[in-house]
Protein backbone atom coordinates (compact mmCIF):
# COMPACT_ATOMS: atom_id res chain seq x y z
CA UNK A 1 0.00 0.00 0.00
CA UNK A 2 1.53 3.25 -1.10
CA UNK A 3 -0.60 5.37 1.25
CA UNK A 4 1.42 4.44 4.37
CA UNK A 5 3.24 7.03 6.48
CA UNK A 6 6.67 5.63 5.58
CA UNK A 7 5.93 6.42 1.94
CA UNK A 8 5.60 10.08 2.88
CA UNK A 9 8.92 9.95 4.73
CA UNK A 10 10.63 8.27 1.78
CA UNK A 11 9.18 10.80 -0.65
CA UNK A 12 10.52 13.58 1.58
CA UNK A 13 13.95 11.90 1.39
CA UNK A 14 13.71 12.15 -2.42
CA UNK A 15 12.83 15.85 -2.13
CA UNK A 16 15.71 16.46 0.29
CA UNK A 17 18.18 14.86 -2.10
CA UNK A 18 16.84 17.06 -4.89
CA UNK A 19 17.38 20.13 -2.71
CA UNK A 20 20.92 18.91 -1.97
CA UNK A 21 21.68 18.66 -5.67
CA UNK A 22 20.17 22.04 -6.47
CA UNK A 23 21.48 24.25 -3.69
CA UNK A 24 24.72 25.40 -2.11
CA UNK A 25 26.31 23.06 0.43
CA UNK A 26 29.05 25.24 1.93
CA UNK A 27 30.46 28.77 1.74
CA UNK A 28 33.83 29.96 2.98
CA UNK A 29 33.88 33.73 2.86
CA UNK A 30 36.92 34.41 5.02
CA UNK A 31 40.18 33.06 3.69
CA UNK A 32 43.58 33.26 5.29
CA UNK A 33 45.08 35.09 2.29
CA UNK A 34 43.17 38.32 2.96
CA UNK A 35 42.38 38.83 -0.72
CA UNK A 36 38.61 38.92 -0.23
CA UNK A 37 37.92 35.84 -2.31
CA UNK A 38 35.52 33.13 -1.20
CA UNK A 39 34.83 29.45 -1.85
CA UNK A 40 31.44 27.97 -2.66
CA UNK A 41 30.65 24.25 -2.79
CA UNK A 42 27.64 22.85 -4.63
CA UNK A 43 26.90 19.21 -5.41
CA UNK A 44 28.58 19.55 -8.80
CA UNK A 45 31.38 22.09 -8.45
CA UNK A 46 33.66 23.94 -6.04
CA UNK A 47 34.18 27.56 -7.10
CA UNK A 48 36.74 30.10 -5.93
CA UNK A 49 35.09 33.50 -6.40
CA UNK A 50 36.90 36.84 -6.08
CA UNK A 51 35.44 39.95 -4.44
CA UNK A 52 33.91 41.16 -7.73
CA UNK A 53 31.98 37.90 -8.19
CA UNK A 54 34.14 36.45 -10.95
CA UNK A 55 35.07 32.75 -10.76
CA UNK A 56 38.83 32.40 -10.37
CA UNK A 57 39.10 28.65 -10.06
CA UNK A 58 36.61 25.83 -10.45
CA UNK A 59 36.87 22.11 -9.76
CA UNK A 60 34.34 19.38 -10.36
CA UNK A 61 32.85 17.55 -7.38
CA UNK A 62 30.67 15.12 -9.34
CA UNK A 63 30.90 12.42 -6.66
CA UNK A 64 28.74 14.51 -4.30
CA UNK A 65 26.00 14.86 -6.92
CA UNK A 66 26.29 11.16 -7.77
CA UNK A 67 25.86 10.08 -4.14
CA UNK A 68 22.91 12.43 -3.64
CA UNK A 69 21.27 11.23 -6.87
CA UNK A 70 21.78 7.61 -5.93
CA UNK A 71 20.32 8.19 -2.45
CA UNK A 72 17.25 9.87 -3.94
CA UNK A 73 16.82 7.11 -6.52
CA UNK A 74 17.16 4.39 -3.89
CA UNK A 75 14.50 6.08 -1.74
CA UNK A 76 12.20 6.26 -4.76
CA UNK A 77 12.76 2.57 -5.51
CA UNK A 78 12.13 1.75 -1.86
CA UNK A 79 8.70 3.41 -2.00
CA UNK A 80 7.54 0.81 -4.52
CA UNK A 81 8.88 -2.15 -2.54
CA UNK A 82 5.90 -2.07 -0.17
CA UNK A 83 4.97 -5.71 -0.88
CA UNK A 84 8.30 -6.94 0.45
CA UNK A 85 8.99 -5.07 3.68
CA UNK A 86 12.30 -6.80 4.42
CA UNK A 87 13.65 -5.72 1.02
CA UNK A 88 12.32 -2.21 1.68
CA UNK A 89 14.15 -2.09 5.02
CA UNK A 90 17.33 -3.34 3.33
CA UNK A 91 17.11 -0.59 0.70
CA UNK A 92 16.63 1.99 3.45
CA UNK A 93 19.63 0.71 5.40
CA UNK A 94 21.80 0.90 2.28
CA UNK A 95 20.42 4.38 1.68
CA UNK A 96 21.44 5.39 5.20
CA UNK A 97 24.99 4.26 4.49
CA UNK A 98 25.02 6.23 1.22
CA UNK A 99 23.83 9.36 3.02
CA UNK A 100 26.51 8.92 5.70
CA UNK A 101 29.04 8.65 2.88
CA UNK A 102 27.59 11.83 1.38
CA UNK A 103 28.02 13.72 4.66
CA UNK A 104 31.58 12.39 5.00
CA UNK A 105 32.40 13.40 1.41
CA UNK A 106 31.14 16.95 1.98
CA UNK A 107 32.93 17.20 5.31
CA UNK A 108 36.25 15.95 3.93
CA UNK A 109 35.99 18.25 0.91
CA UNK A 110 35.35 21.33 3.04
CA UNK A 111 38.08 20.45 5.52
CA UNK A 112 40.53 19.86 2.67
CA UNK A 113 39.81 23.30 1.22
CA UNK A 114 40.10 24.95 4.65
CA UNK A 115 43.49 23.37 5.26
CA UNK A 116 44.68 24.21 1.72
CA UNK A 117 43.82 27.90 2.02
CA UNK A 118 44.79 28.22 5.70
CA UNK A 119 41.37 29.55 6.63
CA UNK A 120 40.85 31.20 10.00
CA UNK A 121 37.22 30.09 10.23
CA UNK A 122 35.76 26.81 9.01
CA UNK A 123 33.08 28.35 6.77
CA UNK A 124 29.35 27.87 7.03
CA UNK A 125 27.29 24.93 5.93
CA UNK A 126 24.26 25.94 3.91
CA UNK A 127 20.81 24.46 3.28
CA UNK A 128 22.08 21.77 0.92
CA UNK A 129 24.14 20.20 3.69
CA UNK A 130 21.49 20.37 6.40
CA UNK A 131 18.83 18.68 4.28
CA UNK A 132 21.13 15.65 3.99
CA UNK A 133 20.90 15.29 7.76
CA UNK A 134 17.13 15.80 7.61
CA UNK A 135 16.93 13.08 4.95
CA UNK A 136 18.84 10.72 7.23
CA UNK A 137 16.32 11.31 10.02
CA UNK A 138 13.39 10.84 7.62
CA UNK A 139 14.92 7.61 6.32
CA UNK A 140 15.31 6.36 9.89
CA UNK A 141 11.67 7.20 10.65
CA UNK A 142 10.53 5.37 7.52
CA UNK A 143 12.46 2.29 8.59
CA UNK A 144 10.88 2.47 12.03
CA UNK A 145 7.36 2.50 10.61
CA UNK A 146 8.21 -0.32 8.19
CA UNK A 147 9.37 -2.41 11.16
CA UNK A 148 6.11 -1.60 12.96
CA UNK A 149 4.12 -2.80 9.94
CA UNK A 150 6.17 -5.98 9.78
CA UNK A 151 5.61 -6.64 13.49
CA UNK A 152 1.87 -6.07 13.06
CA UNK A 153 1.67 -8.51 10.15
CA UNK A 154 3.62 -11.13 12.08
CA UNK A 155 1.38 -10.75 15.13
CA UNK A 156 -1.73 -11.19 12.97
CA UNK A 157 -0.20 -14.31 11.39
CA UNK A 158 0.35 -15.79 14.86
CA UNK A 159 -3.30 -15.28 15.79
CA UNK A 160 -4.48 -17.29 12.76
Amino acid sequence: MIQRVQTIFLFLVVICMGVTIGSTLWIQSQTGSGTGDSWELTAFVLNNVDSSGEVIQSSSKWYIATLASFAGLLALISIFQYKNRTRQMMFNMINSLIMVGLVVAVFLTTNGINSAINAVESGSYQLGFWVILAAMVLNMLANRFIRKDEALVRSVDRIR
